[in-house]
Protein backbone atom coordinates (compact mmCIF):
# COMPACT_ATOMS: atom_id res chain seq x y z
CA UNK A 1 0.00 0.00 0.00
CA UNK A 2 1.30 2.92 -1.32
CA UNK A 3 0.80 6.26 0.46
CA UNK A 4 -0.28 9.81 -0.66
CA UNK A 5 -0.66 12.06 1.09
CA UNK A 6 -3.02 15.09 -0.38
CA UNK A 7 -2.08 17.48 3.38
CA UNK A 8 0.13 20.72 3.77
CA UNK A 9 1.03 19.35 6.98
CA UNK A 10 2.38 15.36 6.61
CA UNK A 11 5.11 14.66 8.94
CA UNK A 12 6.95 12.60 6.06
CA UNK A 13 6.79 15.18 2.83
CA UNK A 14 5.64 18.54 4.18
CA UNK A 15 3.38 18.82 1.79
CA UNK A 16 5.43 17.61 -1.39
CA UNK A 17 2.22 16.30 -2.92
CA UNK A 18 -0.46 18.55 -1.57
CA UNK A 19 -2.04 20.04 -5.35
CA UNK A 20 -4.43 17.05 -6.80
CA UNK A 21 -2.08 17.26 -9.89
CA UNK A 22 0.75 16.23 -7.98
CA UNK A 23 -0.71 13.92 -5.82
CA UNK A 24 -2.22 11.67 -8.82
CA UNK A 25 1.10 12.27 -10.32
CA UNK A 26 3.04 10.51 -6.96
CA UNK A 27 -0.05 7.98 -6.68
CA UNK A 28 0.77 6.73 -10.53
CA UNK A 29 4.57 6.56 -9.39
CA UNK A 30 3.72 4.37 -6.91
CA UNK A 31 2.30 1.75 -8.96
CA UNK A 32 5.09 2.21 -10.92
CA UNK A 33 6.87 1.09 -8.13
CA UNK A 34 4.74 -1.53 -7.53
CA UNK A 35 2.49 -0.60 -5.31
CA UNK A 36 -0.80 -3.17 -4.84
CA UNK A 37 -3.34 -0.29 -3.21
CA UNK A 38 -2.82 3.38 -3.04
CA UNK A 39 -4.37 5.17 0.20
CA UNK A 40 -5.05 8.70 -0.50
CA UNK A 41 -5.66 10.84 2.36
CA UNK A 42 -6.96 14.29 3.30
CA UNK A 43 -6.17 14.84 6.95
CA UNK A 44 -2.64 14.50 8.75
CA UNK A 45 -3.30 12.38 11.79
CA UNK A 46 0.53 13.25 13.04
CA UNK A 47 0.54 13.99 16.78
CA UNK A 48 -0.62 17.17 17.14
CA UNK A 49 -2.15 18.13 13.98
CA UNK A 50 -5.52 20.13 13.39
CA UNK A 51 -8.24 18.85 11.80
CA UNK A 52 -9.23 20.11 8.63
CA UNK A 53 -13.22 20.88 7.96
CA UNK A 54 -15.21 17.89 6.30
CA UNK A 55 -15.11 20.33 3.21
CA UNK A 56 -11.40 20.90 3.06
CA UNK A 57 -10.92 17.22 3.26
CA UNK A 58 -13.40 16.26 0.41
CA UNK A 59 -11.68 18.98 -1.53
CA UNK A 60 -8.23 17.45 -1.37
CA UNK A 61 -9.39 13.64 -1.79
CA UNK A 62 -11.89 13.49 -4.23
CA UNK A 63 -10.51 14.71 -7.40
CA UNK A 64 -7.46 12.50 -6.30
CA UNK A 65 -9.38 9.17 -5.92
CA UNK A 66 -11.55 9.77 -9.11
CA UNK A 67 -8.17 9.94 -11.39
CA UNK A 68 -6.22 7.37 -9.90
CA UNK A 69 -9.78 4.80 -9.73
CA UNK A 70 -10.02 6.07 -13.49
CA UNK A 71 -6.44 5.33 -14.37
CA UNK A 72 -6.77 1.72 -12.92
CA UNK A 73 -5.67 1.71 -9.46
CA UNK A 74 -6.72 0.13 -6.33
CA UNK A 75 -7.76 2.95 -4.54
CA UNK A 76 -8.02 2.95 -0.31
CA UNK A 77 -9.43 6.47 1.44
CA UNK A 78 -7.57 6.88 4.53
CA UNK A 79 -10.39 9.44 5.92
CA UNK A 80 -12.33 9.04 9.38
CA UNK A 81 -15.40 10.62 8.58
CA UNK A 82 -18.69 8.52 6.70
CA UNK A 83 -19.15 11.41 4.31
CA UNK A 84 -15.55 11.43 2.91
CA UNK A 85 -15.65 7.69 2.60
CA UNK A 86 -19.15 7.46 0.90
CA UNK A 87 -18.18 10.40 -1.47
CA UNK A 88 -14.83 8.74 -2.16
CA UNK A 89 -16.23 5.02 -2.82
CA UNK A 90 -18.54 6.44 -5.27
CA UNK A 91 -15.46 8.03 -6.98
CA UNK A 92 -14.22 5.08 -7.23
CA UNK A 93 -12.11 3.79 -4.07
CA UNK A 94 -12.46 -0.06 -3.27
CA UNK A 95 -10.96 0.25 0.35
CA UNK A 96 -11.61 2.45 3.39
CA UNK A 97 -8.91 2.97 5.97
CA UNK A 98 -10.23 4.33 8.76
CA UNK A 99 -7.34 5.23 11.45
CA UNK A 100 -10.36 5.91 14.32
CA UNK A 101 -12.16 2.19 13.89
CA UNK A 102 -15.53 3.92 13.85
CA UNK A 103 -15.02 6.10 17.36
CA UNK A 104 -14.50 9.58 15.50
CA UNK A 105 -17.70 9.49 13.56
CA UNK A 106 -20.85 6.90 14.73
CA UNK A 107 -21.92 7.37 11.01
CA UNK A 108 -18.78 5.44 9.87
CA UNK A 109 -19.98 1.97 10.76
CA UNK A 110 -23.48 1.94 9.35
CA UNK A 111 -22.20 3.23 6.07
CA UNK A 112 -19.25 0.24 6.13
CA UNK A 113 -22.23 -2.15 6.13
CA UNK A 114 -24.19 -0.62 3.18
CA UNK A 115 -21.33 -0.12 1.38
CA UNK A 116 -19.69 -4.08 2.02
CA UNK A 117 -16.39 -3.05 0.81
CA UNK A 118 -13.44 -3.86 2.62
CA UNK A 119 -12.81 -1.86 5.46
CA UNK A 120 -9.43 -1.23 7.72
CA UNK A 121 -10.46 -1.49 11.98
CA UNK A 122 -6.97 0.20 13.50
CA UNK A 123 -6.63 0.37 17.22
CA UNK A 124 -7.29 4.48 17.88
CA UNK A 125 -7.70 6.26 20.97
CA UNK A 126 -8.18 9.65 20.82
CA UNK A 127 -7.14 12.30 17.75
CA UNK A 128 -4.50 13.60 17.11
CA UNK A 129 -3.96 16.68 19.49
CA UNK A 130 -4.33 14.94 22.39
CA UNK A 131 -3.26 11.39 21.44
CA UNK A 132 0.23 11.57 23.55
CA UNK A 133 -1.68 11.24 26.72
CA UNK A 134 -3.63 8.14 25.56
CA UNK A 135 -0.17 6.25 25.86
CA UNK A 136 -0.57 4.81 29.41
CA UNK A 137 -1.28 1.10 28.72
CA UNK A 138 -0.93 -2.13 31.61
CA UNK A 139 0.51 -4.21 29.25
CA UNK A 140 0.63 -2.50 25.70
CA UNK A 141 -0.15 -5.72 23.44
CA UNK A 142 -2.38 -7.26 25.32
CA UNK A 143 -4.77 -3.92 25.90
CA UNK A 144 -4.23 -3.13 21.80
CA UNK A 145 -5.97 -6.58 21.11
CA UNK A 146 -8.60 -6.67 23.86
CA UNK A 147 -9.92 -2.53 22.40
CA UNK A 148 -9.41 -3.98 18.89
CA UNK A 149 -11.52 -6.66 19.26
CA UNK A 150 -14.13 -4.61 21.11
CA UNK A 151 -13.86 -2.58 17.56
CA UNK A 152 -13.99 -5.64 15.11
CA UNK A 153 -17.25 -6.97 17.74
CA UNK A 154 -18.85 -3.55 16.65
CA UNK A 155 -18.03 -4.15 13.51
CA UNK A 156 -19.93 -7.09 12.84
CA UNK A 157 -22.48 -5.87 15.54
CA UNK A 158 -23.38 -2.95 12.94
CA UNK A 159 -23.50 -5.72 10.02
CA UNK A 160 -20.26 -5.46 8.22
CA UNK A 161 -19.28 -9.14 6.72
CA UNK A 162 -16.45 -10.57 8.72
CA UNK A 163 -14.34 -10.87 5.53
CA UNK A 164 -14.40 -7.52 4.64
CA UNK A 165 -12.20 -6.62 8.05
CA UNK A 166 -8.82 -5.90 8.13
CA UNK A 167 -7.08 -5.19 11.38
CA UNK A 168 -4.14 -2.49 12.06
CA UNK A 169 -2.18 -2.37 15.42
CA UNK A 170 -1.70 1.49 15.18
CA UNK A 171 1.48 1.59 15.50
CA UNK A 172 2.57 5.82 16.75
CA UNK A 173 -1.29 6.32 17.62
CA UNK A 174 -1.08 7.13 21.44
CA UNK A 175 2.00 4.50 21.60
CA UNK A 176 5.43 5.61 22.68
CA UNK A 177 8.60 4.02 21.10
CA UNK A 178 8.40 1.31 23.45
CA UNK A 179 5.33 0.57 22.81
CA UNK A 180 5.85 0.48 19.20
CA UNK A 181 8.52 -2.48 19.51
CA UNK A 182 6.41 -4.30 21.80
CA UNK A 183 3.62 -4.63 19.68
CA UNK A 184 5.43 -5.41 16.34
CA UNK A 185 7.38 -8.05 18.76
CA UNK A 186 3.95 -9.69 19.63
CA UNK A 187 2.10 -9.49 16.12
CA UNK A 188 1.26 -13.12 16.73
CA UNK A 189 -1.54 -12.13 19.55
CA UNK A 190 -3.01 -9.77 16.38
CA UNK A 191 -2.69 -12.40 14.28
CA UNK A 192 -4.86 -13.70 16.92
CA UNK A 193 -7.75 -11.73 16.07
CA UNK A 194 -8.07 -14.15 12.51
CA UNK A 195 -8.31 -10.99 10.75
CA UNK A 196 -5.82 -9.57 7.65
CA UNK A 197 -3.48 -7.29 9.45
CA UNK A 198 -2.39 -4.01 8.00
CA UNK A 199 1.19 -2.97 9.04
CA UNK A 200 1.96 0.96 9.13
CA UNK A 201 5.18 1.74 10.65
CA UNK A 202 6.82 3.89 7.45
CA UNK A 203 8.81 6.91 8.29
CA UNK A 204 7.75 6.80 11.92
CA UNK A 205 9.37 8.56 14.73
CA UNK A 206 10.46 5.54 16.60
CA UNK A 207 12.34 4.26 13.99
CA UNK A 208 14.09 7.68 13.42
CA UNK A 209 15.08 7.47 17.36
CA UNK A 210 16.68 4.06 16.30
CA UNK A 211 19.11 5.09 13.59
CA UNK A 212 19.63 8.58 15.43
CA UNK A 213 23.18 10.13 14.41
CA UNK A 214 25.64 8.56 16.58
CA UNK A 215 27.39 11.87 17.16
CA UNK A 216 24.69 14.32 18.06
CA UNK A 217 22.02 11.76 18.88
CA UNK A 218 19.58 13.52 16.72
CA UNK A 219 17.28 11.43 14.85
CA UNK A 220 16.94 10.98 11.29
CA UNK A 221 14.83 13.21 9.54
CA UNK A 222 11.57 11.36 7.86
CA UNK A 223 12.54 11.12 4.60
CA UNK A 224 15.80 9.62 5.52
CA UNK A 225 14.30 6.17 7.20
CA UNK A 226 12.94 4.31 4.54
CA UNK A 227 15.55 1.70 5.18
CA UNK A 228 14.57 1.50 8.62
CA UNK A 229 11.14 0.84 7.56
CA UNK A 230 12.07 -1.80 4.77
CA UNK A 231 13.41 -3.48 7.48
CA UNK A 232 10.64 -3.42 9.80
CA UNK A 233 7.88 -3.86 6.91
CA UNK A 234 9.61 -7.61 5.62
CA UNK A 235 10.11 -8.72 9.25
CA UNK A 236 6.20 -7.98 9.64
CA UNK A 237 5.76 -9.49 6.38
CA UNK A 238 7.62 -12.76 7.32
CA UNK A 239 5.51 -12.98 10.29
CA UNK A 240 2.15 -12.75 7.93
CA UNK A 241 1.07 -9.32 7.67
CA UNK A 242 -1.38 -9.21 4.73
CA UNK A 243 -0.74 -5.58 3.75
CA UNK A 244 2.64 -3.06 4.50
CA UNK A 245 1.50 0.63 4.27
CA UNK A 246 4.57 2.94 3.12
CA UNK A 247 5.59 5.69 1.73
CA UNK A 248 8.57 4.38 -0.63
CA UNK A 249 7.11 1.49 -2.08
CA UNK A 250 10.30 0.32 -4.11
CA UNK A 251 12.89 0.09 -1.34
CA UNK A 252 9.91 -2.23 0.41
CA UNK A 253 8.97 -4.34 -2.59
CA UNK A 254 12.95 -4.55 -2.56
CA UNK A 255 13.39 -6.31 0.40
CA UNK A 256 10.12 -8.31 0.20
CA UNK A 257 11.58 -9.76 -3.19
CA UNK A 258 14.81 -10.86 -1.27
CA UNK A 259 13.62 -12.43 1.09
CA UNK A 260 11.09 -14.54 -0.92
CA UNK A 261 14.26 -15.97 -2.56
CA UNK A 262 15.94 -16.51 0.35
CA UNK A 263 13.74 -19.32 0.90
CA UNK A 264 11.58 -17.56 3.77
CA UNK A 265 8.69 -16.33 1.46
CA UNK A 266 6.59 -13.35 3.03
CA UNK A 267 2.86 -14.42 4.22
CA UNK A 268 2.04 -11.80 2.53
CA UNK A 269 2.14 -13.09 -0.72
CA UNK A 270 0.43 -16.30 0.22
CA UNK A 271 -2.83 -15.16 1.65
CA UNK A 272 -6.45 -14.23 -0.65
CA UNK A 273 -6.01 -10.78 -2.05
CA UNK A 274 -9.18 -10.71 -4.16
CA UNK A 275 -11.24 -8.77 -1.53
CA UNK A 276 -9.65 -6.05 -2.60
CA UNK A 277 -9.33 -7.07 -6.37
CA UNK A 278 -5.20 -7.23 -6.12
Amino acid sequence: MGIVNVTPDSFSDGGQAYAPQAAVAHGLALLEQGADIVDVGGESTRPGAVRPPAEEELRRVLPVVRRLAAAGAVVSVDTMRAEVAARALEAGARLVNDVSCGLADPAMLPLMARADTPYVVMHWRGHSAGMRAQARYDDVVTDVVDELRLRVEAALHAGIRADCLIVDPGLGFAKEPEHNWALLGGLGEVFALGRPVLVGASRKSFLGQVVADPATGRPRPARSRDAATAAVSVLAAAQGAWCLRVHDVASTLDAVRVTARWGAEPAVARLPRHSVGV
